[in-house]
């Protein structure tokens, strides 16, 4: 049998790796994205809540506005606007997970096995970890920042809707032709660079200590590579990812939230440093951690089911663990 023959005798897992990875890493997070999105829809709402520099450069400027916690926030959805808008760009939310998660997985295994290298004893140096991490999560999120913006953008519909403010989309193709066609390419990337900030905090909160903990449980204790010690890992993952994310993923939602004139160009910041310091002045610090309760409530089961979803996937179409 020729080399040729041979390979195309193979199973197609074994003959297109980085595409069958792609493909089982974006069905986790697709199956994680849809269990836990009511909790991200909550996030949302609450990290524009109470927004400095809406107040200072809007109607409402002056008057006062009612601040609401993550549990009366989501039943107001529910009473205000239906059940179901707790799913309110969920669809987008899939797509720019099937993008997000297939590249950053692929792209920290590669990392992990191709360029930064393994130790001898199979181990994986806390620091490679870490820049593996943030740099997939960043060209993750990169690749997948246009549907990001559109989800954000869908999730707060309902609530314009309330304020007697017309509705910008009429759905996820109508959202992104709107966007191109008022911003150009460069307006499908609005607030790219708070974005790529957080996915990589955020990765490194999450693959990092997935993979860190994982490992390190493996090789120094008696747990063996089950459910048991990825369930252990993953609700790691989801605190840390938690801790270091929230404040860009603040700055991350007002950005792309804000409204922009004919260019493109955002009416209330300037930059993602801009809109930081406007939080902080505005706010106060713990602004930054507006959402934090939902982020972590959301991370932590979304990390669970993603890699318990993910390590079976791998096991079931005969891929090594992760």
């Amino acid at each position: 049998m020729s080399p040729a023959e041979e390979k195309k005798s193979l199973p197609l897992i074994e003959r297109w790796p980085r595409a069958s990875k792609f493909a089982l890493s974006a069905c986790a997070a697709a199956v994680a994205e849809l269990v836990t999105f009511p909790l991200d829809l909550t996030k949302t709402r609450l990290q524009v809540q109470g927004e400095a520099a809406v107040l200072c450069n809007g109607a409402a400027a002056g008057q006062g506005v009612p601040h609401h916690g993550m549990l009366r926030i989501a039943a107001g959805i529910v009473q205000e606007e239906g059940w179901r808008k707790l799913w309110q760009g969920a669809t987008p939310a899939i797509y720019r997970h099937i993008v997000y998660s297939g590249v950053r997985m692929v792209a920290y295994e590669h990392l992990r096995d191709s360029v930064l290298g393994r130790a001898q004893d199979e181990s994986f140096p806390f620091w490679k970890a870490v820049i593996g991490g943030m740099s997939a999560g960043a060209i993750g999120q990169f690749f997948a920042s246009p549907t990001d913006l559109v989800k954000v953008q869908m999730q707060m519909e309902g609530k314009r809707k309330l304020e007697g403010k017309p509705l910008r989309f009429r759905g996820v193709h109508h959202a992104f032709v709107k966007i191109l066609s008022e911003g150009g390419i460069r307006g499908l990337w609005a607030g790219w660079v708070p974005n790529v900030q957080r996915a990589a905090l955020v990765n490194m909160g999450d693959l990092t200590t997935y993979d860190s903990v994982k490992h390190f449980l493996l090789l120094n204790s008696p747990l063996v590579d089950n459910a048991v010690t990825h369930s252990v890992a993953s609700c790691c993952s989801g605190l840390v990812a938690a801790v270091l994310g929230t404040p860009a993923d603040v700055v991350k939602t007002r950005i792309m939230n804000q409204p922009r004139d004919k260019q493109g160009r955002g009416l209330l910041y300037q930059s993602s440093m801009d809109c930081l310091i406007q939080t902080v002045q505005g706010e106060g610090f713990m602004s930054l951690y507006k959402g934090f309760i939902p982020t972590w409530m959301r991370m932590a089961p979304w990390s669970l089911v993603f890699w318990l979803t993910y390590e079976q996937i791998r096991r079931i179409c005969g891929v090594s663990s992760f």
